[in-house]
């Protein structure tokens, strides 16, 4: 049985895992990320990757970094969270380590990663959302990762959704993930419960005022039918569905599959996003209709899918 070993790198830390053919994890390996030096951070991947390999016979090693990766599936241009510059990510692992490498980005990987074995299973032309922070996206087409012509592809959460609109960290105004991420769920239920803190009843019970609102309140108050929660979780899932229907009028998927920490809360707003993308779809009552699926694999997908994109290499 082919072993191999994937790293989800993060901003605070790293994650690495022993996995095997079929997507099991069969050990793991943690590492805080010393964010502010390429150079140790390389160290960090690298030292736990020797640990494991010295456990397992593993035969590559896969990363999934959160930045632009080259098309050479080598170099990190440009990541928003660590200090990556043009960084030789899979040259400095690979003498440290002493195996193949192979880099990804983290969200291609993560959709690798439910494609092969969480929600994936059985599609060959996949769209993979993660609603975190912003918003990110990978895509398998005909069975093959999409990575684009420079290896930039699937940036979902940054399609301008809105001409001139809320202010986005990437630089630009009204992109889908201002309107469709977790950040835009928090923003909404402040905005709500500030505007008519009587709706909000519960939401500022839990969280004391407007401001001090986060993920966890708007779900668990949404859960309990407070209407300012419900109404965040509603304004989310329709501008969700709304960059769906775009995304298939461009990709035609079998499936999407949404990600990311919000999907922990899929039963509060995944029926919306399903009724609002079947009303918004060019040519709806003549096309199948993609399935709208909550990722399975949770945190390992990244892991897993490294390893198994370092499997294939």
């Amino acid at each position: 049985m082919a072993l191999t070993i994937g790293v989800d790198i993060g901003g605070t830390k790293i994650a690495s895992g022993v996995v095997a053919e079929d997507g099991r994890i069969i050990d793991r390996a943690l590492r805080p990320t010393p964010a502010a030096s390429p150079e140790l951070v390389a160290e960090a991947i690298a030292d736990a990757a020797i640990e494991l390999a010295a456990r397992h016979p593993v035969e590559a090693v896969g990363l999934g970094a959160a930045g632009f990766v080259d098309e050479t599936r080598s170099i990190v241009r440009f990541a928003p969270n660590l200090v990556w510059r043009e960084e030789p990510l899979r040259k400095k692992v690979a003498e440290l380590v002493g195996l193949p490498v192979v880099v990804e980005n983290d969200a291609n990987a993560t959709a690798w990663g439910e494609y092969r074995f969480g929600a994936g299973r059985g599609e060959s032309h996949v769209v993979c959302v993660a609603l975190g922070t912003g918003i990110g996206g990978g895509i398998v087409l005909g069975g093959e990762l999409y990575r684009g012509r420079w290896g930039m592809g699937a940036e979902l959460g940054h399609m301008q959704v809105v001409p001139g609109g809320l202010p986005c960290g990437c630089g630009n105004h009204g992109c889908w993930e201002q309107y469709a991420s977790g950040n835009a769920l928090v923003r909404e239920a402040r905005v709500n419960a500030a505007a008519d803190p009587a709706s909000a009843a519960r939401l500022l019970e839990l969280a004391g005022t407007p401001d001090a609102v986060v993920g966890q309140h708007v779900t668990d108050a949404a859960r309990e039918g407070d209407a300012a929660a419900l109404a965040a979780f509603a304004f989310v899932a329709g501008w969700l569905a709304q960059g769906l229907a775009d995304l298939a009028a461009i990709l035609d998927p079998g499936c999407f599959i949404i990600g990311g920490g919000v999907s922990g809360a899929a039963d509060l707003f995944l029926d919306q996003v399903r009724a609002d993308y079947a009303a918004r779809l060019t040519g709806r009552g003549h096309r199948p209709l993609a399935g709208i699926r909550a990722a399975e694999l949770g945190p390992a997908a990244g892991m897993v899918g490294s390893a198994d994109l370092a499997r294939l290499r």
